[in-house]
């Protein structure tokens, strides 16, 4: 019998996967517990629709990722923060700082977790990061630390 899983399944496989199962197994363990149900027609163009869906949403969502890298990497951030002698900070900049400054200098949105920073800005000047916008799009941020 031929089955879609709505769930992962072990040892069978994955959500959305087309199986062939013995029929007892189908009716005895798969449908009671609502983990698979019989294939048919409406079934397969349901899927495919589904797919289709999620393709057009991925597509999109790099389409943003993209221009929102143009974006980002046309710009400098410019932090202001209090600083002692010799050009070292009283406390850090942190990437939270730095999405807030994109946002009220640029207009621009970032998630402060697509900031990758190692560790936290400590010394005034000019600085460089990647941003991960999308798992294969990452872009150069420039950041000017400036004396407050």
């Amino acid at each position: 019998m031929k089955v879609i899983l709505l769930e992962d399944v072990k040892g069978q496989g994955k959500k959305d996967d087309i199986l062939n199962v013995n029929d007892g197994y189908a009716r005895n363990f798969l449908f009671p517990r609502k983990l698979a149900l019989e294939v048919n027609e409406r079934i397969l163009l349901d899927i495919k629709n589904k797919k289709v869906l999620q393709e057009n949403k991925v597509h999109k969502e790099k389409d943003l990722a993209q221009k929102l890298a143009k974006d980002i990497g046309a710009v400098t951030v410019i932090v202001k923060a209090r600083c002692g002698e010799g050009g070292k900070l009283f406390g850090s900049v942190t990437s939270k700082e730095i999405a807030e400054a994109l946002k009220k200098d640029h207009k621009i949105e970032l998630d402060k977790r697509k900031i990758v920073m190692d560790e936290p800005i400590k010394t005034l000047g000019n600085h460089m990061f990647d941003v991960k916008l999308y798992p294969d799009i990452v872009v150069k941020l420039k950041v000017s630390v400036e004396k407050d």
